[in-house]
């Protein structure tokens, strides 16, 4: 079994997640079971799957949960995106924490690759 917390990718997506908690705490009250709720489970998911992979006992299901984590990061863009055009946070923090997420999907992807050869 793996040790998810050795991983630097879940390290950096776990810390991203604490990020998008407190910015979204000053999200709308009109939001708090709409966009709010949305971007913390689409970010908590990403540090959620690989630690569930890591749990698993193959390369292959480890890879499935990094599918559902780089998805969920994906998401987690998109969600980034709306909060920016509905003006919840700035233009400069839109895009560090875009490149944060990006950094965080292209970790994922070096891990599915280092996996692939496995597989």
């Amino acid at each position: 079994m793996r040790d998810f917390k050795k991983y630097e990718v879940w390290q950096q997506s776990h810390a991203f997640t604490l990020e998008i908690y407190k910015i979204t705490s000053v999200f709308s009250k009109d939001e708090l079971y709409g966009l709010t709720s949305q971007i913390r489970r689409a970010s908590s998911s990403i540090p959620t799957n690989i630690s569930e992979g890591c749990g698993r006992n193959s390369d292959k299901e480890f890879n499935q949960f990094l599918n559902i984590a780089l998805g969920s990061a994906c998401e987690t863009e998109y969600l980034l995106i709306l909060s920016k055009d509905l003006k919840y946070i700035n233009i400069e923090l839109f895009e560090r924490l875009e490149k944060e997420v990006n950094i965080i999907k292209s970790k994922i992807y070096k891990l599915k690759l280092a996996l692939s050869p496995k597989l």
